[in-house]
Order: structure tokens, then sequence, then C-alpha cells
């Protein structure tokens, strides 16, 4: 299939209409935990967010697309690739399924088509992922889609008044071996 789209998924950049979307997410305290962070987004400063997306990973070292369900176009979540180091040519990576679409294959079809485009187009070297040590969930979507364990960060995290570890994936470009 093409570039950002399998069987299941299509990756596409972020649009001015999903502004309800990241606002809804962004303000999800239940998502602060693994996002680190501690106040809400304004809906203006959010739209400001959108209006700059256009910028390339170069200049803003992130970038965020948007998960879509091939067979109807809905909304599945959203996949980010983050502080983005050119020089060492190695992101960290994050997704996130909606509540409604979680557990039906929509977060390794995204992942696994978010690494070809990493590693074939944007040339990465490297992608790295932390994960919360009781976010069962993702910890095997990482492993499903070989990334490697690399450690545990001890106390890493404040989730609820308490400190949680966090695993370290890693996965290494193939076609850099």
């Amino acid at each position: 299939m093409g570039l950002l789209k399998n069987d299941k998924v299509k990756l596409r950049a972020l649009e001015p209409d999903d502004l309800d979307l990241l606002f809804s997410v962004e303000n999800s305290s239940d998502l602060w935990e693994i996002s680190n962070t501690i106040t809400p987004f304004s809906r203006d400063l959010l739209k400001k967010y959108i209006d700059n997306a256009h910028q390339d990973i170069f200049e803003a070292k992130q970038l965020r697309l948007v998960v879509m369900n091939v067979k109807n176009s809905m909304t599945v979540g959203l996949i980010d690739l983050f502080d983005y180091d050119p020089k060492s040519q190695r992101a960290g990576i994050g997704i996130l399924i909606l509540n409604q679409y979680r557990h039906k294959g929509f977060a390794s079809s995204a992942l696994d088509q978010f690494l070809e485009y990493a590693f074939k187009h944007l040339d990465l070297h490297q992608l790295y992922a932390d994960v919360p040590s009781n976010n069962q969930n993702s910890l095997e979507l990482f492993k499903k889609l070989n990334f490697s364990h690399i450690g545990t960060q001890k106390d890493w995290i404040k989730i609820k008044g308490k400190f949680k570890d966090v695993e370290r994936f890693q996965i290494i470009n193939p076609n850099h071996l």
C-alpha cells in the first residue's frame, strides 16, 4: 500500500478540523501522567499548534500524525515523534488510541506503518519509547513490534501520588545494521 497507509490505518497530518480531538486528548487529566502535562491547554494555543504543524521535523523537532481507520475514515488516535535529534538520527515515539478503538489492532498497524516511514523516509537510526511499567498493553505492543527492552527507570514518574517505574524500549533501523 501507500507510504502512510496499510490495510488497517492511514496516517495523516493534522488538520484544522482536529482541534476538538486535540482539545479533548490534551485536556484529559487521565493522560497527563504519561505525557508530563500538569495544566490544561486552551483552544487558542492548540489552534496555533495546528497552524504551525506544517513545520518540518528539522524545525519543529516533532511530528504528530492522526491515525484513521481505513474502512470508515474515523479518527482512532494519534501517533507522535518527539525529541528529534538530527545529529544522532533518533527520536522518541508515542501512540494514543482512543478508548473505544483499543484492542482492535489499530495501535500495532499504526506503529508498524510509522516505523516504515521513520526509517525509510526520515532515515532515522533509532526510535525509543518510555512506557509506564503498569501499562501492560503498551509493553506488549512495543515488544510485538521488535523494540528491545533496554532498561528500567526507577520511580521515574509520579502517578496519583505514587512513583512508578518506566520501561525504556528502543529499536534500531534494520537498514542501518
